[in-house]
């Protein structure tokens, strides 16, 4: 069976075929910024049409939450006009063939845990720190997706209660300490300001002042990772995202986590699959949903 697998994000719209897990005809786009509900449908329909006759099932990781075939989103500012758009519903005006939707992260979460030993690893998490903090989860070897799409936000959960104020209007979340949006709002206070890149270089060169910053973000990752073992019984957690995956920042996860008593420790490792996350972990989603 073949997939045609669409990651929708904030900047950009990646779509591909996907068959066993491997990529064919992957093309990127900009997201529509402009009139985006109308202009989202126009450019849904021209990747389908695009792509007609290639594929048995449509699959679709978006950025936010999907919740019963609309998109929205803890803070529906970040989504603009895309605030409460009916994403099935819309690609279903282009195509007759099948159709599932998850978010972007829930959709890496299962590719992620592809790569593990499941038998041995009945609960999963997977973790991006990038310019937000998102989830995913495994129980007993199903994908949590949640009557209305929020499982996994674990972002939102609480790090701080006098921290700053998240952008989903709750204050002191995981994604308001530990994100890159976090370390450069923090970091544009400072004498000389800086991109998030820019505080990792420092952090390499033991700057001070970005050593407690990426400091104060792992240590918040290491914490909500804590929380999933003790609450889930997590075995195994993969940390991914530009901020996750940067240089030093793992090891410092894994520091913080192993101060913890051992009851709070569990396998942590960095994301396998880069930025075609979504677009294969959609796929193979939808693949089990299919009966393939």
């Amino acid at each position: 069976m073949r997939c045609l697998a669409i990651d929708i994000g904030g900047t950009k719209i990646a779509a591909a075929l996907v068959e066993n897990r491997q990529l064919s005809q992957r093309l990127q786009i900009t997201t529509p910024q402009d009139d985006s509900a109308q202009a989202m449908r126009e450019t849904l329909g021209k990747l389908i049409q695009s792509y007609e006759g290639q594929f048995d099932y449509v699959a679709v990781a978006s950025t936010g939450i999907i919740n019963q075939g609309v998109l929205t989103a803890l803070n529906p500012n970040n989504l603009g006009g895309l605030a409460h758009f009916p994403l099935k519903d819309s690609i279903a005006d282009y195509t007759d063939k099948p159709i599932y939707l998850l978010n972007d992260v829930q959709a890496a979460a299962f590719a992620e845990y592809q790569f593990v030993d499941q038998k041995q690893t009945p609960n999963f998490a997977f973790i991006t720190v990038s310019t937000g903090v998102g989830g995913g989860i495994i129980l007993n070897g199903q994908l949590q997706t949640g009557l209305n799409g929020i499982a996994g936000h674990i972002g939102h959960t609480l790090a701080d209660p006098h921290g700053d104020m998240c952008g989903c209007g709750r204050r002191g979340c995981v994604e308001a300490i530990a994100s890159g949006r976090a370390i450069e709002k923090a970091a544009q206070q400072w004498e000389t300001p800086c991109s998030p890149k820019e505080v990792f270089e420092r952090f390499r060169k033991n700057d001070e002042k970005a050593t407690a910053l990426v400091h104060r973000s792992a240590q918040a990752i290491a914490d909500l990772v804590a929380n999933l073992v003790i609450s889930l019984d997590i075995q195994h957690v993969v940390i991914g995202g530009s901020v996750g995956l940067a240089e030093g920042y793992l090891p410092l996860v894994d520091q913080y986590l192993m101060d913890k008593p051992h009851f709070y420790h569990c396998q942590l490792s960095r994301a396998q699959y880069a930025g075609d996350a979504g677009l294969i972990g959609a796929a193979s989603w939808g693949a089990c949903h299919m009966g393939v």
